[in-house]
């Protein structure tokens, strides 16, 4: 596979690797199809270029944020998106571990999107029968922020934390400020004024090839680490075997080419913004 020629793809920022396994080993990983090099030097992350060869080549750009090294192919247009609740000295910060998927970055976006799934894919922990329906929720994209987000949703949790052994309905909000990236922000039982935040930061190797790392940003004083940790584990390795088996892998952006129902609301301002932005990075085109 070579290198993305796509504009949209290339001009955006990715979180590459875990801040505590840049070292001053080099290591090799890849985005969008290119080869990179990253290492420390003096303390300072660096991420470059390498050609067929194997030798490096253009410096990229690189930021340290949310626990992750980013970097850029591209030019991007604005800085990394901000998460205030990362900012917040009293919260709890996860970060949970790469997770590879065979199947395309919007694929992956849009499953975190999806609620629909829930009592059948993580049955007894983020929904059970018989709440399936969906109730209806808003959906929109906020073009003062170039963002999707899906607000009002309400969803029957088995389990409404970790520290939690109850069920209730739970009000969820979901906030994508990348075509790469989402976001998910959930009441905290032991701070109901508050919300938990969680995010996923996807790493496009190929077009059909991804890794991804949830990290959270916690209000909950209560949960032990490693409970955290394979919560979200198990999350995802349930999730992978759903994903990897959609058909096509690319999400396809002709909205006739499959029928959203209601509770696909946040899909559809997902998949019209993608369009929008003219991404053809693990995407199929269609019009809108």
């Amino acid at each position: 596979m070579v290198r993305t020629d796509d504009p949209v793809a290339l001009n955006e920022w990715y979180a590459i690797e875990t801040l505590s396994d840049v070292t001053a080993s080099p290591r090799r990983t890849r985005l969008l199809g290119q080869d990179l090099l990253l290492y420390r030097e003096d303390g300072a992350p660096n991420v470059k270029e390498l050609d067929a060869a194997g030798r490096p080549g253009k410096a990229l750009p690189v930021r340290e944020r949310y626990g992750c090294l980013w970097t850029s192919i591209g030019t991007p247009s604005r800085e990394i998106f901000e998460i205030p609740e990362a900012a917040e000295p009293d919260r709890r910060f996860v970060i949970c571990g790469w997770v590879k998927m065979r199947t395309s970055a919007p694929r992956m976006i849009e499953n975190f999107l999806d609620m629909a799934h829930f009592p059948y894919v993580h049955n007894e922990i983020l929904g059970a029968e018989p709440h399936t329906e969906v109730p209806a929720y808003e959906s929109e994209i906020r073009r003062d922020v170039d963002e999707v987000w899906a607000t009002n949703c309400r969803f029957f949790q088995p389990r409404i934390a970790v520290t939690e052994s109850s069920g209730d309905f739970v009000k969820l909000t979901y906030r994508v400020p990348s075509p790469f990236a989402v976001m998910l922000y959930r009441a905290c039982p032991s701070a109901p004024s508050r919300l938990d935040a969680i995010a996923m930061f996807i790493q496009p190797i190929e077009e059909e090839l991804c890794r991804a790392q949830p990290v959270m940003f916690l209000v909950d004083v209560e949960s032990a680490h490693n409970d955290l940790l394979t919560f979200e584990q198990v999350i995802f390795l349930q999730d992978r075997i759903v994903v990897e088996n959609q058909r096509p892998l690319r999400l396809p952006l002709e909205p006739r080419a499959e029928i959203p129902t209601r509770a696909d609301s946040s899909s559809v301002a997902y998949r019209r913004w993608l369009k929008e932005k003219g991404l053809r990075y693990g995407t199929i085109a269609g019009s809108l």
